[in-house]
């Protein structure tokens, strides 16, 4: 059989990252997860829960849109409300997308505990309509009515690079404690979209949660090999924060590419560090599609021995 270079690369690239965790979701010493592709986990010691698969908001986001808001109020409402029906237990927004009306919406009337939402909020410049960037209490009450809920289960620094974000956003992190201690969010951490501010996350104790890229692949990732992220994320994980994985379809490059999706599912849940997968779907079709090869790469474990 031969290989053109592409082939090679994806294939040494995938190879050396499963090699870095023996311990795999398809090891004989397996997580104890079930088949279901919606079946609730816990976000590492935050005591949230929430369905292994979970439903981005923020696909091609910015200023306050994304291509869910481009959607229309109708056929974005609609694609939650299915979301949620199929089992769907994380809605993962963002200011800089807009869309905290639009789930606010869709879920009017839903038990507030059978679901979980995460935000974020953007402390840099650009990104959103205006130019003041309010201190953490001030936006996150905004978030609170625009999401008609008395409490956000997670709230997160979005996109974070520098090495040193601990220290430039402490004040906004102390803000955040603050609202924890009084239960107005539930946990907090950040997005981060860089290695330097990855190894940062995993050296801070102040993070419960982190957002993180991750597919088998390397693109959209802080590293272009998974070998390189992936064992920052096993200390992450293993210091009980909770590890949120994004980008698995390579923010949509494989969309059209049904065995890089599995191979990048079979990889994700491979490393058995990742408690939860946000996917951003445009369509119903996406959502079932993601759940099925889901579902497929579950029902691939070896059996335990008897």
């Amino acid at each position: 059989m031969h290989m053109n270079r592409r082939q090679f690369l994806t294939t040494t690239l995938v190879g050396a990252a499963t090699a870095v965790l023996p311990n795999s979701l398809f090891a004989a010493d397996t997580p104890a997860l079930t088949t279901d592709p919606f079946q609730i986990v816990t976000l590492g010691k935050t005591g949230i829960k929430v369905s292994l698969i979970g439903a981005g908001t923020g696909m091609r986001g910015g200023n306050r849109q994304s291509n869910m808001t481009r959607m229309g109020k109708e056929k974005f409402e609609a694609l939650l409300k299915y979301e949620y029906e199929k089992g769907i237990r994380l809605f993962d927004c963002a200011d800089m997308y807009g869309t905290h009306p639009f789930v606010a919406s869709a879920l009017k009337g839903l038990p507030r505990d059978s679901y979980a939402i995460s935000t974020k909020i953007w402390v840099m410049g650009g990104g959103l309509p205006e130019k003041e960037r309010p201190d953490a209490n001030i936006v996150v009450d905004r978030f609170r009515k625009e999401l008609n809920s008395d409490y956000i289960d997670l709230v997160l620094i979005h996109c974070m690079t520098a090495p040193n974000w601990c220290d430039t956003w402490k004040r906004q992190m102390d803000t955040m404690d603050d609202l924890k201690a009084k239960g107005i969010i539930k946990a907090h951490g950040v997005s981060v979209h860089s290695l330097a501010g990855l190894k940062a996350a995993a050296d801070s104790p102040w993070v419960d949660s982190l957002h993180v890229r991750i597919n088998a692949f390397g693109d959209n990732m802080d590293d272009k090999n998974p070998a390189v992220v992936a064992p920052i994320i096993k200390r992450i994980h293993d210091a009980g924060k909770s590890v949120i994985g994004m980008k698995l379809v390579g923010e949509g490059k494989y969309r059209n590419d049904p065995a890089k999706r599995d191979e990048s599912i079979r990889y994700v849940l491979g490393l058995g560090t990742v408690d939860t997968m946000v996917v951003g779907f445009e369509k119903k079709e996406e959502v079932d599609d993601f759940a099925a090869r889901t579902k497929s790469a579950l029902e691939s474990r070896p059996k335990p021995a008897v």
